[in-house]
């Protein structure tokens, strides 16, 4: 599990690749409020828009997480922690002003840049 990437996965590189080529600048691995210890994978200040590109694993997709064969009960609690904490962050961000994309690392790059052109260019 040590070799799991906390940012610049593929699925993540992906959509920051298809970002910038659609014109988007952004921050990478950055802190949306500053006083709350949670980064979002890209971030556009201006249009305080927060982009997530969550693990299937890590973050119980519906469609696709499986369940650990070994040690499950402590990768049930963590997924379920992850789960209430993202949570937790979307009200936080949404409180704030802010809006929150969250995509599935197999959803189809053009449907989550979509989603993104959509909020970014609303401001």
């Amino acid at each position: 599990m040590q070799a799991n990437r906390g940012r610049d996965t593929k699925p993540e590189m992906a959509v920051r690749r298809a970002a910038h080529a659609a014109g988007l600048r952004y921050r990478v691995d950055f802190r949306p409020l500053p006083r709350i210890d949670r980064r979002a994978d890209l971030v556009f200040t201006r249009a305080k828009v927060a982009v997530f590109v969550d693990g299937c694993f890590w973050h119980g997709c519906p469609i696709h997480h499986t369940v650990a064969k070994s040690n499950a009960n402590f990768w049930a609690r963590k997924v379920t922690r992850n789960q209430e904490r993202d949570a937790e962050t979307d009200q936080l961000l949404h409180d704030a002003g802010w809006t929150v994309i969250r995509a599935w690392e197999h959803e189809p790059v053009d449907g989550v840049i979509a989603r993104i052109l959509v909020s970014v260019r609303r401001t």
